[in-house]
């Protein structure tokens, strides 16, 4: 079986939801301008790519179509180009990657594209139909539906993670964040956004633009819970509403050579796991350990982790279960401070873990996810 190594890496900034610069943007134009320059930085003609894989969370439905589709169409990529959209919730992204990945593995492709795209502009929008819940699952099973917040006070509730804990997570979150802007250790993965025709024309975005680098705990402490008093979930400790996109392009290690293209990393593994729904931020602590039993690793040998910022509550519960180093873990901040376009989320920490741990000389590295009505997944690469 061939080895899938990823050769480039291209996001958009990511822009705050409703608000933001993405706001009346449609979601083809970010996954096509991430496709396009993920392509073009791996020295590749458009109609070399022979598969697209997209993740969406709930940028999907009738009304939108199938949006990998879409956006290798919107990115230049010819119509020769076949395209699906999967979706995992909060890891669509990332499973995107793998899905890539193993048909590169069993040499049915050698070089494939995997984005990821969200926008939450989309659903806040009030012309947006919003789909009706499953009557059985509604009476049967209502946590499914459960609103992530509310997960992730279960989760704060039930394990013991006071507002102060997270309150102090957050903030070393956004510290992160502002110290990896400010020394340019976003610089590689980012092209700008510029629209190029009406309505986009006048978006102009070099850089995420929900880090607020003048937090403090004292402010942090201020903000009301969203849920009221008794709870702990605010808008400082919670990851943001954002929209983004973000590319990979993969191909076989064999095809990488015959190019003579340097990778920046490997795929190497993943695993996924259920949780029960009104828990599911505790989702990596699970999935990580089945990860690496099965690569016969430990926590000790991996060397850079990205654990996507859900919430501060979640991410302290797995820190403590999996006893996580607190200098290899979200070393640039995470998804409280850059913001969480859900389905780009998986394709934005993988692309930048290979580039930070190329620039830190690491090893291994970890993507662990929580997802949504309760799952975890992980995925291990080698730089």
């Amino acid at each position: 079986m061939q080895r899938a190594v990823i050769v480039s890496v291209a996001r958009t900034p990511i822009a705050k939801a409703g608000r933001g610069a993405y706001a009346r943007l449609h979601l083809v134009s970010l996954a096509g301008h991430a496709i396009r320059h993920a392509v073009s930085r791996a020295g590749l003609e458009p109609d070399e790519i022979q598969e697209v894989f997209n993740g969406s969370a709930v940028s999907v439905g009738p009304a939108l179509g199938n949006v990998g589709r879409h956006a290798a169409l919107r990115a230049g990529l010819p119509a020769s180009v076949p395209a699906a959209n999967v979706t995992r919730a909060c890891a669509s992204g990332l499973q995107a990657i793998v899905s890539a990945a193993h048909r590169i593995m069993l040499g049915d492709i050698d070089v494939a594209v995997a984005s990821g795209v969200e926008s939450i502009s989309l659903q806040l929008d009030p012309d947006f139909p919003n789909l009706a819940r499953e009557p059985w699952l509604a009476a049967n099973l209502p946590d499914i539906y459960m609103p992530m917040i509310d997960t992730a006070e279960i989760v704060a509730s039930r394990y013991g993670i006071g507002r102060e804990a997270q309150d102090a997570y957050s903030l070393e979150s956004q510290r992160r964040t502002a110290a990896a802007q400010q020394a340019g250790r976003f610089d590689a993965e980012i092209v700008a956004f510029a629209g190029e025709a009406a309505p986009e024309e006048a978006i102009r975005l070099v850089k995420d633009e929900g880090n607020r680098a003048d937090t403090t705990i004292e402010g942090l402490s201020t903000l009301k819970p969203v849920r009221g008093d008794g709870f702990t979930v605010t808008a400082g400790n919670a990851s943001q509403l954002s929209d983004g996109a973000a590319a990979v392009v993969l191909m076989s290690e064999a095809e990488a050579a015959r190019r003579g293209l340097e990778p920046l990393g490997v795929f190497t593994a993943f695993a996924t796991v259920g949780c029960a729904p009104d828990e599911m931020g505790i989702g990596p602590a699970l999935a990580v350990p089945k990860l690496l039993g099965r690569a016969g690793l430990t926590v000790s040998d991996i060397d850079l982790w990205e654990l996507n910022e859900a919430f501060a509550s979640q991410v302290i519960y797995c820190v403590r279960q999996l006893d996580l180093p607190a200098d290899r873990l979200n070393v640039d901040g995470g998804a409280i401070s850059i913001g969480h376009p859900y389905g780009m989320s998986g394709v934005r920490l993988a692309g930048h873990l290979l580039l930070e741990g190329k620039r830190r000389r690491a090893r291994r590295g970890v993507v662990t996810m929580c997802v949504g009505g309760g799952m975890g997944a992980a995925a291990l690469f080698e730089m």
